[in-house]
């Protein structure tokens, strides 16, 4: 009987030692448990910061995208107008959209509108239609190539500022027609 109550006790350790060891390994170590939360948090933080430089890296690259529409619809305006004196409903339309993707722009970079009126603008400047889509085009161009200068980290005011020129033509020219 002796030998039966020390091969069960024996057994019932070797049945503890192991579910303490598989109980160790599924949290971490059994003396500092705290050291294995501190190491899933700093997983986590490198997870969130991973994710996060994705989705920057992924905006910036639609931020260019918008640029370079900016400047092909700028281009047909422009073109557009060589061949009519007036503006199509196309026209207009592409206006619409090229003031739209420059407001879009000018959000993403941080900025804000610069409350100059288009009325002011009209008083100012003389100008033909002509020269006013070429300075739009022209315009278009700077924003684009000070969007490329940028990296997803900084926020160039020159782009900002060139975006609001943009919309302000851009408004003044859907007045004027």
């Amino acid at each position: 009987m002796f030998s039966f109550t020390l091969k069960f006790t024996g057994l019932l350790c070797l049945l503890f030692v192991f579910a303490a060891s598989t109980n160790a390994q599924r949290t971490g170590s059994v003396l500092f448990p705290e050291q294995d939360s501190e190491e899933r948090t700093e997983t986590a933080k490198a997870m969130i910061a991973k994710q996060q430089a994705a989705r920057e890296k992924k905006e910036h690259a639609e931020l260019l995208t918008r640029g370079e529409e900016l400047l092909k619809l700028s281009e047909q305006l422009e073109k557009s107008l060589e061949n009519s004196k007036d503006l199509s409903a196309a026209d207009k339309k592409r206006l619409e959209t090229l003031e739209k993707l420059a407001k879009k722009i000018r959000d993403d970079l941080g900025g804000d509108d610069d409350q100059e009126s288009v009325e002011a603008d009209l008083k100012d400047k003389q100008f033909s239609v002509k020269e006013a889509f070429s300075y739009l085009k022209s315009t278009t161009s700077t924003l684009v190539a000070e969007l490329k200068k940028t990296s997803r980290f900084t926020v160039s005011v020159l782009a900002i500022q060139t975006s609001n020129s943009v919309i302000r033509l851009t408004r003044l020219l859907r007045f004027r027609n």
